[in-house]
């Protein structure tokens, strides 16, 4: 279209051209010719836009055929799909349906069933009363009499078969168990393992020299007065060659008191009025040390926000220790245990490290104010917002009240943990005496005992029966009431270990 109007336009050109230089019969010449290709270019463009119009059509009518073609094939594929999940549908429901049906009919029989044992259990509820009633009437005694006598006389007849009853049971029950608990504790100690480090009643100081020892006397001995006093601890000066001791049942006084006179040795000058100022500053960053160390455990533990006097409390679990065992390490230790152990079990591990890091929190004042420590703990937890399972969790890790949710059972048996395992607490020499005196006096109280042997540091009691008078199922029994009793008359940490022995020997002379 646009090569004719540019031919046209080069005719009306050369029309104009031609008028100014041909003759007027030359210019009417060339007009007329000039209107002849502008007719012929006419009716060649007419005849391509009529060609190009209909191959326009041509392909509109094209598509649209190929479109519909390809509509119907599509609906033709998506009607296929449609009654193949319809058939599908209609297989479930035929399934559903028959499943149903069996359904009902085994209701039906369950039902049946369930009226016939109603049935049963009637009659048979009838003929036990109107047996007990003949017997009481034929033996003149309560139904509490009667009761007690049976039972004595079974207990007495069928002791052996009692014995043999109690120890498939315990095989059978406590197998499982406790391979489930075992793997389940051993494998929370495997993922965790903490170094332990049993804390002393004293601290040493070094010094520069010998001549320092004179200077921390003072004059007629009113500087280490003055110390004492002040620190509430006692200084140790022998003959040690530049070292002082400074000696305190207390961690945390024993802690500022090193502290003061490290700072006094560092600085040469002691008298009264610099051992004040040095025990201040001593004391300002202990109480420091204080708080980062709460803030440390719960960092450690991976608990987020907790009460600031809480946390103050927490850090000062770290200058306390329990038979030798630093208690905010133990309380970390517990957290992590527990936490372990509830992973293992499904429980709630955030509830179970809360209740465990702060489960020793009442050791923080229990000097302070009369009660357990763990009953404290509570009062105090609860005092700062702690919610009740956390409470609870506190309160039952010693048994002294009911633990109302698994995880306080978890921190109980946490806390067992961290405090049996090797190495974790000492224990004084008449305490331990003790101990091992109460375990073979329980065991020596019953009956038919030659010998009983606490060994392993008072974790197992081993105990010698005399073979004629019990055998091998009573044995078992014995074992179980032995450690029964102790359990109930005694305290100790961990598990003991109770072995009942029975030796038969046969001797015979020739002569």
């Amino acid at each position: 279209m646009m090569f004719l109007i540019g031919i046209i336009a080069g005719l009306a050109a050369g029309i104009a051209l031609a008028y100014f230089i041909f003759t007027p019969s030359a210019v009417k010449k060339a007009k007329e010719e000039l209107q002849l290709q502008l007719k012929s270019a006419k009716q060649d463009s007419e005849s391509i836009i009529k060609r190009a119009q209909e191959e326009a059509d041509h392909l509109k009518k094209k598509a649209l055929i190929e479109g519909r073609e390809e509509l119907h094939r599509l609906r033709e594929e998506q009607e296929k799909d449609f009654k193949r999940d319809r058939e599908e549908l209609k297989q479930w429901e035929d399934r559903i349906s028959r499943r149903e049906d069996n359904i009902d009919k085994k209701e039906e029989a369950i039902e049946k069933t369930r009226m016939q044992l109603d049935l049963e259990r009637a009659r048979v509820e009838e003929m036990k009363e109107e047996a007990e009633k003949k017997l009481f009437s034929l033996a003149e005694l309560s139904m509490e009499e009667a009761r007690n006598m049976v039972l004595k006389r079974a207990e007495e007849i069928y002791e052996h078969d009692l014995a043999q009853k109690l120890k498939e049971l315990k095989d059978h029950y406590d197998e499982e168990g406790n391979r489930y608990a075992k793997w389940v504790i051993v494998n929370s100690v495997q993922r965790y393992a903490a170094d332990y480090t049993g804390d002393v009643t004293v601290s040493a100081v070094s010094l520069p020299s010998d001549e320092m020892k004179g200077r921390i006397i003072g004059r007629e001995g009113r500087n280490i007065r003055a110390f004492e006093k002040l620190t509430g601890s006692d200084l140790v000066i022998d003959d040690t060659p530049e070292v002082v001791v400074v000696s305190c049942f207390n961690p945390l006084r024993r802690a500022i008191a090193k502290m003061t006179l490290d700072r006094l040795v560092e600085d040469g000058r002691i008298h009264p009025a610099r051992i004040e100022e040095m025990y201040e500053k001593s004391k300002k960053e202990i109480y420091n040390e204080i708080k980062e160390a709460g803030q440390e455990a719960l960092m450690k533990v991976g608990i987020p926000s907790m009460h600031p006097e809480l946390v103050k409390l927490l850090g000062r679990l770290k200058f306390r220790t329990s038979y030798g065992q630093n208690v905010l390490q133990h309380s970390i230790e517990v957290a992590h245990l527990a936490a372990l152990m509830a992973s293992e079990l499904g429980l709630n591990v955030d509830k179970v490290k809360r209740g465990a890091i702060l489960h020793d929190i009442g050791k923080a004042i229990d000097h302070e104010v009369e009660g357990s420590h763990a009953i404290i703990g509570g009062e105090i937890a609860k005092r700062y917002g702690e919610k009740s399972h956390v409470v609870n969790m506190i309160q039952y890790h010693h048994g002294e009240t009911e633990a109302l949710t698994p995880e306080a059972v978890l921190v109980a048996a946490a806390d067992a943990v961290s405090a049996s395992r090797p190495g974790a607490r000492r224990e004084s020499l008449d305490m331990y005496i003790k101990r091992l005196e109460n375990l073979e006096n329980i065991a020596t109280g019953f009956k038919h005992i030659e010998k009983a042997y606490a060994i392993q540091a008072g974790r197992e009691i081993r105990v010698i029966v005399e073979p004629e008078k019990v055998d091998d199922l009573l044995a078992e029994k014995m074992a179980i009431d032995i450690a029964k009793k102790i359990e109930e008359e005694l305290e100790y940490p961990g598990v003991i270990k109770v072995t009942v022995i029975r030796e038969r020997r046969s001797v015979s002379y020739a002569s």
